[in-house]
């Protein structure tokens, strides 16, 4: 890979399927790839189609298409260097020794 080439983003289209759950048991949305692709850090997914919305207690799967842009080698290699840092901004920890109310 050219240093060049490591700057630049490419991007590319994938048909999906995204798996919607709307239930007491789980809440949640999950896209599988065909074909094998995979995401890696720093990569950005955009899944193409209306918005949808699925009422409590039902899931549904639809049919989609993904775009996947690529991240360039320097944000790829900044993602994995920050990606913890960042995580654990999502933590929250409390040592206090009152119940909270």
């Amino acid at each position: 890979m050219s240093f060049l080439s490591a700057l630049f983003r490419r991007t590319e289209m994938v048909p999906c399927t995204v798996e919607i759950n709307n239930t007491f048991e789980a809440l949640g949305a999950h896209v599988r790839f065909d074909g094998g692709v995979s995401v890696r850090p720093g990569d950005e997914v955009l899944v193409k189609g209306a918005p949808v919305e699925v009422p409590y207690g039902e899931e549904r799967t639809f049919r989609r298409t993904a775009i996947i842009t690529r991240a360039s080698g320097l944000e790829r290699a900044w993602t994995r260097a920050t990606g913890d840092l960042e995580f654990m901004e999502l933590c929250e920890f409390s040592f206090s020794e009152r119940a909270q109310a």
